[in-house]
């Protein structure tokens, strides 16, 4: 099977579904000109500065740097955070937002990315499990409390150093605050917002239990598969259709489908075949 007919045997499985899990990894922010992590070379080509200090992506996507070094903890963070507030939604996210207005799917989406560009681009905050956390949203890194509010900070960083210039307090004890994101070597993460989304996830899919279910999963690789284990067993449990977009890592089992290329040209080249119907 060619990927057209993948595209045509996807855009039928989208418009027979009654529902629709959308499921992405970091390749989901390529398009929109989000770095890609893959690797060290991957993430050294988008922070040269940390090659230098030989420091890998797990090094700096540690919680020890802001106990050790707020300012160079917050270098990495503040940097993503400034990143991602500039960053627009690629199309393919409008083009999601119209199956489902068109074939009225109940939806939800689930994702491994903390930059809030699902929410950027009109998806309902309802309606969305961020399984990693946000960097939109900040927690006491001791932790003093269970408190996790939105990140309101401005944060300069220096790229020569990648050093922050101002330190995001805690809003009870003023402490250093850091993400709600779920880091590497991480025991201080506080969990109970990705708990409550987690609860309404879990009750869609109660919902849904018995209709046709698609899962449309762009740009999860096989390093950290929570997103590739999740689509699978939501096939697997569920009877759900899973379409796998992924350029390098795009293999599955029948009856699911693969797309092998980007998040974006594989929905438009779903997107063709809709329009058609």
């Amino acid at each position: 099977m060619n990927l057209e007919d993948r595209f045509r045997e996807a855009a039928k499985a989208i418009a027979e579904a009654e529902a629709l899990v959308i499921t992405a990894g970091a390749g989901m922010g390529v398009d929109s000109g989000l770095p890609d992590f893959r690797g060290d070379h991957g993430f050294w080509k988008a922070y040269p500065m940390y090659e230098r200090l030989g420091l890998s992506f797990v090094d700096a996507a540690n919680p020890y740097h802001f106990r050790s070094d707020p300012a160079f903890g917050w270098g990495f963070y503040g940097h993503r955070t400034n990143l991602y507030r500039k960053t627009l939604p690629h199309a393919g996210f409008a083009l999601l937002l119209e199956w489902i207005a068109r074939f009225q799917l109940d939806h939800f989406v689930v994702t491994s990315n903390v930059d809030g560009q699902f929410q950027k681009a009109g998806f309902d905050e309802a309606k969305i499990l961020e399984v990693h956390g946000s960097i939109h949203h900040l927690q006491c890194l001791e932790p003093c409390g269970s408190a996790i509010w939105p990140n309101q900070e401005q944060i300069d960083v220096d790229l020569n150093t990648m050093r922050a210039q101002t330190i995001p307090r805690c809003i009870h004890c003023g402490g250093t605050a850091r993400p709600n994101i779920l880091m590497f070597s991480d025991f201080s993460w506080l969990s109970d917002r990705t708990r409550r989304q987690e609860h309404n996830f879990d009750a869609f899919l109660c919902d849904h239990r018995d209709e046709r279910l698609a899962v449309v999963e762009m740009g999860a690789g096989t390093a950290i598969p929570t997103i590739r284990y999740l689509s699978e067993e939501l096939g697997y449990r569920y009877g759900a259709k899973v379409i796998r977009i992924n350029p390098r890592e795009g293999q599955i089992a029948a009856p699911h489908l693969s797309l092998s290329c980007g998040g974006l040209t594989g929905l438009e080249g779903i997107a063709r075949t809709l329009a058609t119907l």
